[in-house]
């Protein structure tokens, strides 16, 4: 089963210039149109994407924007390669669409190596993901574009899912502070936002937010904060993992998860969906609620539901 997939480009030139690409345990797969990529990465095969303009069915950012935007692929992680030629609105509509990464021809071979070794590990996105509901206070590093208050939807040791109130410019890096169960003081980390999540949902704007740099003594809370929380979420007896009640509210499905042990309580996990379209387990992240037991927090998620519109 391939890894890696591929479109846009001519894989066998691609493993000429890039032998990286063959050392990561499973085979390359050609793919001719957009539409038979999404096919694939729906039923589950491809960890990671690789992309070129020469798309005959999609625009390259149109093709990223679909991969983003299903539930089943949208962790799925992207790396876009360009012609040294291609013109720089390519890169960046591909970068705003939720590319991971865009490099250009001629390849250079470590910092492709450096991005394929990042990109190939989809678990550290999805399995390792700790619901943390918290509020964020960010500023992006570009000119006029001042400071923004938000929530964390969820939290690894790589990034986030941010909730934020206001729209961020294309493609910036923020400064970013915190707060989480244990840590004294906030939580500080520089991020970049690699894509629009979807699937934080309204009202407010979702971003998956990438960490460039997380000083010591934050990673050191992070890391503490996603070990222990990790762990238990994923025993052998199953807690968290069920969806126990769904939900129809006006235009969204809702589903409400099997609360998880948290420290001082419990952390219940709500998702919403489209109602449109919408089947069991693609509901996306949307809102967490804490209670002092596990009956608790599910009263807490019902009444949050039943609050919605």
């Amino acid at each position: 089963m391939a890894d890696i997939l591929v479109a846009g480009l001519d894989t066998r030139s691609l493993l000429l210039e890039a032998p990286v690409l063959q050392r990561q345990g499973g085979a390359l797969e050609e793919k001719a149109t957009v539409r038979d990529l999404l096919d694939t990465l729906a039923k589950g095969v491809g960890r990671c994407v690789v992309l070129g303009s020469l798309l005959p069915d999609q625009s390259l950012a149109d093709a990223i924007k679909k991969i983003r935007a299903l539930p089943a692929t949208r962790h799925v992680s992207v790396l876009v390669v360009l012609g040294s030629d291609e013109r720089t609105s390519v890169e960046a509509s591909a970068l705003t669409a939720g590319a991971n990464a865009v490099l250009r021809r001629p390849l250079d071979s470590g910092k492709l190596e450096a991005w394929v070794a990042k990109l190939i590990e989809v678990p550290r996105r999805t399995d390792a993901r700790v619901p943390v509901q918290g509020q964020v206070v960010g500023s992006a590093r570009l000119e006029r574009s001042g400071h923004f208050y938000g929530l964390s939807r969820n939290l690894s040791t790589h990034g986030m899912l941010l909730a934020s109130p206001v729209r961020l410019p294309e493609s910036p890096d923020v400064d970013l502070e915190f707060q989480i169960p244990e840590a004294d003081d906030r939580v500080k980390a520089l991020g970049r936002v690699v894509r629009e999540a979807v699937e934080v949902g309204w009202p407010y704007l979702g971003y998956g937010v990438e960490f460039l740099f997380v000083p010591e003594e934050s990673k050191a809370a992070i890391d503490r904060l996603v070990d222990r929380q990790a762990a238990p979420t994923l025993a052998a007896d199953g807690e968290g993992q069920g969806v126990l009640t769904t939900v129809r509210r006006g235009t969204f499905i809702y589903e409400i998860v099997q609360p998880v042990v948290y420290e001082g309580g419990y952390l219940a996990e709500i998702r919403r969906g489209a109602r449109e379209g919408w089947r069991p387990g693609v509901a996306g992240p949307y809102y967490v609620v804490e209670g002092a037991s596990s009956e608790g927090a599910l009263r807490a998620a019902r009444a949050f539901v039943n609050r919605q519109e």
